[in-house]
């Protein structure tokens, strides 16, 4: 498999406002094709939405930003067609009844069904069948996931599982659409200090081999382009903590995040194929 170009994406007074206040506001952000790019921040403070919305999920209040060239929010449909979530909670989430395998066939099938040429899909069963396993088996080494050392090798539930291997899992199944642009929630939530250096170090694999990584974090990694949303001014930097304007001023107070389905007057921040498509993540669509 050829590595996809990465994405580059920047942002400028981006910002995101529900009814009881501003998700995030003021963000600043000039990444290349290829970067690591990590959004910090404490719980509550509007990371998941930045994530959500720096891939087309959510609709911006105000601002402007682009990702692989695409306008937002103008072209949120194109920018969630190059870009892939790993997993986000109420989005994105692997179903714990499942097993590995099951959930690599779905993956595997939703992609040729929905983004398959029709000279693909007249190509001969077996041929089809190939050509999948060899995508599934690229993105499985690329997320660093072997299923035969799993106690039960493909037929390990994802009950089962380790957190970081679900990560893992979670990766792959993104990389099986060969995505610009990578993004991941949580990345470090429940993970020993040995399993968070893991864990960087296959997003930052992943980046090296083209694919933009947006992650969500408490702590950023070193050397990662970093945005921090624990104050209502976000700006990013590369490898350093950003001062933001609350930094300054001394006051900071993280903004509720917003009721993205009950609030008019932000043009419906998730759009009825913003949902389809966040369903389509978890194979159920």
């Amino acid at each position: 498999m050829d590595s996809p170009h990465g994405a580059a994406v920047t942002a400028e007074d981006f910002g995101l406002k529900g009814p009881r206040g501003w998700a995030f506001r003021g963000v600043r952000l000039d990444a290349p094709p290829g970067a690591l790019i990590a959004i910090e921040g404490p719980s509550g403070s509007g990371r998941t939405c930045l994530l959500l919305a720096l891939t087309g999920r959510m609709r911006p209040s105000e601002g402007r930003a682009e990702v692989g060239g695409l306008r937002l929010p103008r072209q949120m449909a194109a920018v969630r067609r190059i870009s892939a979530l790993g997993p986000v909670p109420g989005v994105s989430e692997l179903d714990p009844a499942f097993t590995v395998a099951e959930h690599l066939r779905e993956r595997a099938l939703l992609q040729r069904r929905y983004d398959g040429s029709l000279r693909a899909l007249l190509r001969p069963r077996a041929e089809r069948t190939a050509a999948a396993r060899n995508r599934i088996d690229t993105a499985l080494d690329a997320a660093g996931l072997d299923p035969a050392k799993l106690p039960k090798a493909e037929r390990t539930s994802v009950r089962d599982l380790e957190r970081l291997e679900a990560l893992r899992l979670s990766v792959a199944l993104a990389l099986i659409g060969r995505p610009r642009l990578l993004a991941v929630d949580d990345t470090d939530l429940k993970l020993s200090d040995a399993e968070r250096a893991e864990a960087w170090e296959l997003l930052r694999s992943v980046a090296d081999s083209g694919t933009t990584v947006l992650a969500v974090c408490s702590q950023a990694p070193v050397g990662a382009i970093t945005v921090r949303t624990a104050t209502t001014g976000t700006s990013a930097t590369s490898g350093t903590a950003a001062i933001t304007e609350a930094d300054a001023s001394g006051a900071s107070a993280p903004a509720e995040a917003p009721e993205v389905t009950t609030e008019k007057t932000t043009a419906e921040k998730t759009t009825e194929e913003g949902t389809a498509d966040a369903f389509a993540e978890t194979g159920r669509a």
